[in-house]
């Protein structure tokens, strides 16, 4: 009876172990979004046909944080308070998105590059480092084709440039839809349209349906320095749809994100900030 005793409690410690290891996997958690801190200017800007969210922090070489689809300025606490202590680091809610506006004017990125481009021009910024996450890379892409005197370099992580790079079953994935359900929650507290979000959201999924579409040809155009990251458990963007467009955009380096998701800003800061900061120095 003892050694059968024994065996039980070994079998329920290794299967305890087992699965608190697979609740602690932090690629399958949406870590809550960190606390900001007080900017040394926020204010919003008249860009394009909207007002635009924007707050700079620190001094120094300038950064631009571009946030994901559906989110705001408030995924970046981490990488503010890191940046902010040798950088001036700017950060914006996109059109739509947080505390800016929107209009009737169908979303395109062409058209969120060109308000990023004139809140440049609004803060007197000439050339930035852009760092951008989903919606905020491909935005960074963009600009890099069509503004590329604005930037020093792009870093893009979970960026897609054709919209089959995007997973089928994105919408199935369990932290993708928390961040889906902290997104609304987020809209209500922030938005000036508070009770708008699912016009929102219908307006702007026009837009994920058709873009972005972009050619090798375009992509081989790039000659910017262009680092693209992927977590190694991204729900959203194909690992081979990146490793295609690092082929494809001259001299782009890969950086795979180990034990990290779409969302490795929040999962691992420490890691996440120790490879922008290999990119801006060229490693």
């Amino acid at each position: 009876m003892r050694a059968i005793a024994v065996g039980m409690l070994t079998f329920f410690s290794l299967f305890l172990t087992a699965a608190g290891a697979q609740s602690a996997e932090r690629w399958a958690e949406l870590p809550a979004f960190p606390a900001m801190p007080a900017p040394k200017t926020s204010g919003m800007a008249d860009v394009n046909d909207i007002q635009m969210y924007y707050a700079e922090y620190g001094e120094g070489d300038p950064i631009l944080f571009i946030h994901g689809g559906l989110g705001n300025t408030g995924v970046w606490g981490h990488q503010i308070a890191e940046f902010a202590r040798d950088h001036l680091v700017i950060v914006a809610d996109s059109r739509g998105h947080g505390r800016s506006t929107r209009s009737q004017q169908p979303f395109g990125y062409d058209l969120m590059t060109s308000d990023y481009v004139a809140l440049l021009d609004y803060l007197k910024i000439d050339k930035v480092t852009l760092v951008g996450w989903s919606d905020g890379g491909i935005i960074g892409i963009d600009m890099a084709m069509r503004y590329p005197e604005k930037l020093t370099r792009v870093i893009a992580q979970a960026a897609n440039v054709t919209t089959d790079g995007v997973k089928p079953d994105v919408l199935s994935n369990k932290t993708f839809n928390d961040y889906i359900t902290v997104a609304g929650e987020q809209y209500r507290k922030l938005s000036p349209t508070p009770n708008e979000y699912k016009a929102f959201v219908d307006q702007i999924s026009r837009m994920w349906k058709t873009q972005p579409n972009w050619t090798a040809t375009e992509l081989g155009k790039i000659m910017l320095p262009v680092t693209l990251a992927i977590g190694d458990h991204d729900e959203a963007v194909k690992l081979d749809h990146t490793e295609m467009m690092a082929k494809e955009i001259p001299g782009a380096k890969l950086v795979i994100l180990k034990d990290a998701s779409h969302f490795a800003m929040l999962q691992d800061p420490a890691g996440y900030n120790a490879m922008i900061r290999d990119a801006m120095t060229g490693r």
